[in-house]
């Protein structure tokens, strides 16, 4: 890969619900057989998107959910009562499948604290930490928050449902987000023959808690790839132009990184 497209230390990659992981241990909280639990996986989860955006990234500048996100969603709010999503019954410890069916057996309060314990905490931890080392090292730090999204809505996406997807799909936050960086997004993408859309059909940009709507010299940027673009939507697998793809998503974020985002002073 040419220097001209390496990532600054200051921009890392959250990368949340790649992993299809369900650790033994937490199988039988699942109400699911083999192959329904397969299929929802292959439904919720973010192919591929570890490879997709940090091909080539130092370990160092990444933050990477192990578990799937049926185990744990590191992205919803841990308090059901803060978090939108948990009237749909998918929280922080999901309850419905993608198509509201029933996913999880009542768990008990304690079953509960474990999985935040074990998944959810140790996750969010990694996140502050690694924004606060390059804060401490460079003065500030870009969120890259890494995801991608079905071609057609799934039944819990009731709000989306009808609605025409684009290629890209790039989420922002007033307050985090540089200004100007979406827009040289987009003419980026757009440039290379993608269709793009802001806060649609997914909306916001993760940022730790620590220094949410407190520090500006932590942005926050989100990225969803159109997963018809680079997978087999049926069986998760890669698509030949794989890494085609990637090399684009990488060339469009160094790009607008470099010209949007300037050294503080």
């Amino acid at each position: 890969m040419n220097s001209e497209l390496n990532y600054p230390g200051w921009v890392f990659f959250h990368v949340p619900h790649d992993s299809k992981w369900i650790p033994d241990e937490v199988r039988n909280q699942f109400v699911l057989d083999d192959v329904e639990l397969e299929a929802e996986l292959c439904r919720m989860t973010d192919h591929h998107t570890l490879e997709l955006f940090t091909s080539l990234i130092p370990a160092n500048q990444i933050v990477y959910a192990p578990v799937s996100r049926l185990v744990v969603d590191v992205e919803r709010f841990e308090d059901d009562s803060d978090e939108p999503m948990a009237e749909r019954g998918m929280g922080a410890i999901y309850r419905r499948t993608s198509g509201l069916g029933e996913l999880r057996r009542i768990i008990t309060d304690e079953e509960r604290r474990i999985l935040l314990e074990q998944y959810y905490y140790p996750h969010h931890l990694r996140l502050t930490q690694t924004v606060d080392t390059a804060l401490s090292l460079h003065g500030k730090c870009l969120v890259v928050d890494c995801h991608s999204f079905p071609s057609h809505a799934l039944k819990y996406e009731f709000d989306n449902v009808g609605k025409v997807r684009p290629d890209i799909c790039i989420g922002t936050d007033d307050f985090h987000t540089p200004p100007g960086l979406a827009e040289e997004l987009i003419g980026i993408f757009e440039g290379q023959g993608f269709s793009v859309a802001i806060n649609s059909p997914f909306a916001g940009a993760l940022v730790p808690m620590k220094h949410y709507l407190k520090n500006q010299n932590v942005h926050a940027l989100m990225i969803e790839v159109n997963r018809a673009l680079y997978c087999d939507e049926k069986t998760g697998l890669k698509c030949d132009n794989f890494g085609e793809i990637c090399r684009l998503i990488r060339e469009a974020l160094v790009q607008s990184c470099s010209s949007v985002i300037l050294p503080l002073p």
